[in-house]
């Protein structure tokens, strides 16, 4: 609850009003930290069995690549659909894959923030496109 409060979320709606001009400066970089509460996602995400392929996958997304291409060449699910899963549910997905896609902020396959994960399926890079 504390790092809410340094967004304004957990004080009302004065207190948001306030903060907005601090926001717009940092708010790529604050905003997974305070996230509204979702009860669905739309989520992306790239699975390799082996670790070795996961880091190239990585690495192409380090150079620039977007999600979606590194998907269609290196995932071992869904990579037609570049890595998409759709609209995802809570309760809908692997309990560590779904901690991890709901702490992350959306973006686009363009220009992805994402994270690396390893599940009982194998190693994850995940990215969301949209809550609600």
């Amino acid at each position: 609850m504390g790092k809410n409060n340094a967004k304004g979320g957990g004080g009302g709606g004065g207190d948001k009003k306030g903060k907005g001009k601090e926001k717009k400066e940092s708010d790529s970089g604050e905003q997974g930290k305070g996230l509204k509460p979702a009860t669905s996602i739309n989520v992306r995400h790239i699975l390799c069995e082996k670790f070795s392929k996961k880091e190239e996958a990585l690495e192409k997304l380090r150079n620039g690549s977007k999600f979606d291409d590194v998907a269609r060449e290196y995932s071992e699910d869904k990579a037609r659909q570049g890595g998409s899963l759709g609209w995802k549910v809570r309760g809908s997905l692997d309990a560590t894959f779904e901690k991890a896609a709901y702490d992350l902020e959306p973006s686009t396959t363009g220009n992805p923030k994402y994270v690396d994960i390893k599940t009982g399926f194998g190693y994850h890079i995940i990215m969301v496109e949209g809550r609600k």
